[in-house]
């Protein structure tokens, strides 16, 4: 179960230049819980992860972890494929700084169950494995807070279910994990809550139960995404 708060974003807002990309968007995560963030292309959802994440500097509002305390996985992840998976993770722990690169690196490993492919090198993996290095670096500063952009995007049905298989087990340990996805059955399974973000504004915040009564009781999770959306005027 969900335990206490680990993150609170107050009424974050992005603006680029006249255009508003996000507006007074205020929420909590706790630890263990599983937040999917869904909403249409261009609703906000990757710069509300970059905000959170440090990557952007926010135009109003405010979070009350640091960046280092925060895992970013971001979708395309800027890794080595030449380097092996260790001397990856080892060449970010540096660039982040972290105190104990060796030890966070054996961490990380250990974590993502990608020690015995530690001296491969990335190309060599598939694409599954790839995304686990991704997430091995988002975990090398052993962050509460752990953000991923479309993490399955890339990913067949076989190496999305062990992706989320391993995610899940994350939470269960007491990580608090964010994700945005376009896919809503993986907001639905994989999800103890979700945010759907329109027009940079947060309009929805529930569970999947409720988010079928919010678009009018619909079965079908999509359609009753859509019908929220419809209703809201968006």
């Amino acid at each position: 179960m969900p335990g206490v708060v680990t993150l609170r974003a107050e009424a974050l807002s992005k603006a680029f230049g006249a255009r508003s990309a996000l507006r007074d968007v205020s929420f909590e995560l706790t630890s263990g819980e599983r937040v999917a963030v869904i909403g249409p292309n261009g609703a906000g959802k990757t710069t509300l992860l970059s905000l959170l994440a440090g990557l952007q500097r926010a135009t109003g509002g405010s979070v009350s972890l640091p960046p280092e305390q925060i895992g970013w996985v971001p979708q395309q992840a800027a890794v080595y494929k030449r380097l092996s998976v260790r001397e990856n993770l080892r060449l970010f722990a540096r660039l982040e700084r972290v105190d104990d690169p060796d030890a966070a690196v054996d961490r990380a490993l250990e974590l993502t169950g990608l020690a015995d492919r530690a001296k491969d090198e990335l190309s060599t993996l598939s694409g599954g494995n790839q995304q686990r290095v991704n997430i091995a670096i988002g975990l090398l500063a052993d962050p509460p807070v752990l953000l991923l952009d479309e993490p399955s995007s890339s990913l067949d049905p076989r190496q999305r279910a062990i992706l989320w298989e391993f995610i899940d087990g994350l939470a269960d340990a007491g990580t608090a994990v964010m994700f945005a996805t376009h896919e809503i059955d993986e907001a639905q399974r994989h999800a103890d809550r979700i945010l759907v973000l329109a027009d940079g504004e947060l309009i929805f915040t529930g569970t999947a139960d409720e988010l079928h009564a919010a678009g009018g009781g619909d079965p079908d999770l999509v359609v009753a995404f859509v019908s929220l959306l419809e209703a809201q005027g968006h």
